[in-house]
């Protein structure tokens, strides 16, 4: 009787064994199938980025005159956002990011489960991570293929950068609407402020643009929305006590002032002259394109004295 047991025991441990070598089998030439025709992610470094083309004065402290193309775009370091936009971000769109692998099971099962209790899709679980590879290499039809290229090309991601050069990578390409792309962009668009300087409520208002930022523009028939989804990620801020109560209510009591893009031009004779210039040696095209920084003769503090 107990050599039956014994035997039966072996069994049992042989077949689960076997049966996840097979899984682990199977899932590696899933892996080896969906990868082989896959972009690197290591593409992002060598990604063309558009970016305008800033006419200076000779102190290089005034930007005369921007030339943009379609996109609205300023590439900046992590290091200049303002630490309340990140803290916001996080809360709203990947609160576990500095823990993960690129795919949070919990941020999955608590979506799920969020979905249930409403009836209807309220909340989604990709990461920062998944978004980026989304937005640069793939669609946003929800098949197996495209889920399972989205999470192959996730690990890549994680496995070659770091999560500040991720998050970084995100900030500098994620859409805000008015055909602006990026947060200091989106901060000089909505705000004519660098995105360092960005206060918690004019963070938290940004932030709360991305899941639509047509529907919910502030210069759009849906402001009040806008401002009720930011009063609610600030109170989700104070709940996980990324920030305090005393700096909720400051934030809830901030009027908002939006200000509509305006690309300013300073001494416009000579600016124009420039431009013109400017135009003939590289093309228009060129200009709107790859970020130059032009700086001139003129002192823009002389000129305003004269």
């Amino acid at each position: 009787m107990k050599k039956n047991v014994k035997k039966f025991i072996t069994g049992v441990f042989y077949f689960f064994t076997l049966s996840f070598l097979f899984l682990i089998f199977s899932v590696s030439l899933l892996f080896i199938y969906f990868a082989k025709d896959l972009p690197r992610p290591e593409t992002f470094m060598d990604r063309p980025i558009i970016e305008p083309t800033r006419i200076y004065d000779r102190t290089g402290n005034y930007v005369l005159y921007t030339i943009y193309g379609e996109e609205r775009r300023d590439t900046i370091s992590l290091s200049n956002v303002s630490d309340n936009f990140i803290k916001a971000l996080l809360v709203a769109e990947d609160y576990n990011f500095y823990n993960h692998f690129g795919i949070d099971i919990k941020g999955i099962i608590r979506s799920a489960l969020a979905n249930i209790k409403r009836g209807r899709t309220v909340a989604g679980g990709s990461t920062i991570s998944q978004q980026l590879i989304r937005s640069t290499f793939l669609t946003t039809e929800k098949t197996f293929m495209r889920k399972t290229r989205e999470m192959i090309l996730t690990f890549e991601l994680e496995r070659r950068y770091s999560k500040d050069e991720i998050l970084e990578f995100y900030l500098n390409q994620v859409p805000f609407g008015q055909n602006t792309y990026g947060v200091e962009a989106a901060s000089i668009t909505y705000f004519n402020k660098e995105a360092k300087d960005l206060s918690l409520a004019e963070s938290a208002a940004l932030v709360s643009l991305l899941p639509s930022p047509s529907f919910l523009s502030p210069f759009g028939n849906n402001a009040d929305e806008l401002i009720r989804k930011k009063d609610v990620l600030l109170n989700r801020m104070e709940e996980l006590d990324v920030i305090t109560t005393s700096e909720l209510e400051e934030a809830k009591e901030e009027v908002l002032i939006f200000s509509k893009f305006s690309n300013y031009l300073y001494a416009p004779h000579f600016v124009m002259y420039v431009k013109s210039y400017l135009e003939n040696k590289y093309g228009e095209d060129f200009l709107m394109e790859k970020g130059l920084k032009v700086y001139t003769t003129i002192d823009f503090d002389m000129q305003k004295n004269a």
